[in-house]
């Protein structure tokens, strides 16, 4: 395995992008195409059949950069700040198959990126990599539910291999997700969802990012006025090497911090998430800031 940051367009390789519905490493020792524990509470349950908007916001900030020993890569004024704004359409059709809710979706991910490293400094705004995807939703109990899904992100992001702050990562990657969830007005609510980034090679550097398991979760407890308080995160592991002239060692991180969710009982409900990284290695490491909203339209 070539080792992180061995040359100074390794570094300029560290470009960070987001979308929603797999936290992956990427050549160069970069991060993918989802941002790291954007999921909070209730990732798992389909709402009943109709439209719903939701939307993700947040920002995310990195300014130390792991090898594979977890020791500091000395990168001169090394900082990542990136906002996201990711309009999100869900149709739960109606339809059953296989025994499940049949439900499409899709995101248009809004993005900030400021990027510095060195002397240099690279900052770009627009639309990002967008995400079609496909879910079956099963409701176990009033409590219990799960789904599976297969999502798709394109390769719709402004990119350019000599701009670290690039909106798109060029590559199609395909994510098969399992989510589960389980809450209650008052008492334990727990989610997580499961991610692996299938990632197809960049035409341009001519590298391929080896294929990632991830997760988000959520765990807390509900005090029945609508409120469930507790802690979040994301946990990732790369699985398979990196190919080609950008390749990177294999990643891992993990993330952790305070998380809320306030349920109005009207339909809508909100959660806000906030992680500081840990364990992390072949990547930079930062910390999170995510607010989830979710509405019938």
């Amino acid at each position: 395995m070539k080792p992180l940051f061995a040359s100074s367009r390794a570094i300029l390789a560290l470009g960070v992008s987001f979308a929603c519905a797999a936290a992956s490493a990427t050549e160069g020792g970069g991060l993918g195409v989802y941002p790291d524990g954007l999921e909070n509470f209730m990732a798992g349950a389909l709402p009943p059949p109709g439209l719903y908007g939701m939307a993700y916001a947040g920002r995310a900030g990195y300014d130390t950069v792991r090898d594979g020993g977890g020791n500091r890569v000395p990168v001169p004024n090394f900082k990542v700040e990136a906002g996201v704004l990711a309009p999100r359409l869900i149709w739960v059709t109606g339809r059953t198959v296989l025994g499940g809710q049949l439900a499409l979706h899709a995101v248009a991910p809004l993005l900030d990126v400021d990027f510095r490293a060195g002397a240099g400094r690279w900052k770009s705004s627009g639309l990002g990599d967008i995400t079609l995807g496909a879910a079956l939703g099963y409701h176990a109990s009033p409590s219990l539910h799960y789904l599976f899904a297969l999502d798709v992100y394109a390769p719709t992001g402004r990119y350019d291999r000599a701009d670290p702050s690039s909106l798109g990562k060029n590559i199609w990657t395909l994510q098969p997700v399992a989510a589960l969830t389980y809450a209650q007005p008052r008492g334990l609510n727990g989610d997580v969802k499961l991610m692996v980034d299938i990632n197809r090679r960049n035409g341009d550097t001519d590298t391929r990012s080896g294929q990632a398991l991830h997760a988000d979760y959520a765990l807390g407890w509900g005090f029945g006025n609508g409120w469930v308080a507790g802690l979040g995160g994301h946990v990732f592991r790369q699985v398979a090497d990196d190919s080609g002239p950008l390749a990177a060692g294999r990643a891992r991180a993990h993330g952790i911090g305070p998380t809320l969710k306030y349920d109005s009982g009207r339909g809508w409900f909100l959660t806000v998430k906030y992680e500081r990284e840990h364990g992390v290695r072949n990547r930079p490491q930062g910390r999170q800031f995510y607010l989830k909203a979710v509405m019938p339209l």
